[in-house]
């Protein structure tokens, strides 16, 4: 797996698609009209059952709906935000990010997380660790997944950068630090976390350039909030967009980064 430094380059715009309360054929419609769109990246989250509304509601997995993805997509980049690394051998995780860099010539970026929700490790029979032993899992599996990746024939197509998501300031962060070519969290946590993440880079001797930094954003925020994180230093602006999957806000994003792009 390759911990490079992202490419320099203008503010990118992500869509996070919501795999809850819709169909497989309205997803595979809003990634293709995302990608048509001109959105730098596309992503899924990686649950088993919706985060609001009915509980009980339609719900899809999301490394099968990253295949298809892979598949009908031709431009942007695409990944999970994050995969819980206890949902899945590490070894086994590794085989199927490397079928789908490959079924998307080399687009894919490998985002793990330590994970959180209670009821899918207790519904679907994993155990359920607390938050230091969660951290550890994920470093020891991010181990697994690069010395299997070493091992594969064929390896992947794409750099495969691996993105950490989270906030976590004693490990996660840290782990990300000396890790991470990509950071990811909340708007809201945005400042604190990149923050510490710095200092972080600073202990361990890691250019903090090295890591792009990602936050999730909603569609009703304005320019100016916008303007506000990337003043911040958010250089990956990433849209959660849910059924029924409409992107005015995404595409004033689009407008938006054009403007920064030209120094407006």
């Amino acid at each position: 797996m390759a911990h490079t430094s992202p490419p320099d380059g203008p503010l990118r715009i992500g869509v996070w698609l919501a795999p809850q309360h819709t169909s497989v054929a309205e997803l595979r419609a809003a990634w293709r009209a995302a990608d048509s769109l001109g959105a730098d990246s596309l992503w899924l989250w990686d649950h088993f059952f919706p985060l609001t509304g009915d509980p009980d509601g339609s719900h899809f997995e999301a490394w099968t709906l990253l295949a298809a993805m892979a598949a009908d997509t031709r431009a942007a980049r695409l990944g999970t935000l994050v995969s819980n690394y206890a949902y899945r051998n590490p070894d086994l995780l590794a085989d199927m990010a490397r079928t789908v860099d490959h079924l998307s010539d080399g687009r894919l970026i490998l985002g793990m997380g330590a994970g959180w929700v209670e009821r899918d490790l207790k519904e679907y029979g994993y155990p359920a660790p607390g938050a230091g032993e969660r951290v550890a899992g994920l470093i020891e599996a991010v181990e697994r997944v690069d010395r299997r990746l070493g091992r594969l024939c064929p390896g992947p197509l794409g750099e495969l950068p691996l993105l950490i998501g989270g906030d976590g300031q004693r490990r996660l962060l840290r782990f990300a630090a000396e890790r991470a070519a990509v950071w990811n969290t909340m708007a809201w946590r945005f400042a604190e976390g990149n923050r510490v993440l710095d200092q972080w880079c600073a202990r361990v001797g890691r250019d903090p350039a090295e890591i792009e930094r990602s936050a999730f954003v909603t569609r009703d925020q304005t320019d100016e909030e916008l303007r506000r994180l990337v003043a911040m230093g958010v250089q990956h602006l990433i849209f959660q967009v849910g059924h029924p999957f409409r992107f005015d806000g995404v595409e004033r994003a689009l407008r938006f980064a054009g403007g920064w792009r030209a120094g407006r």
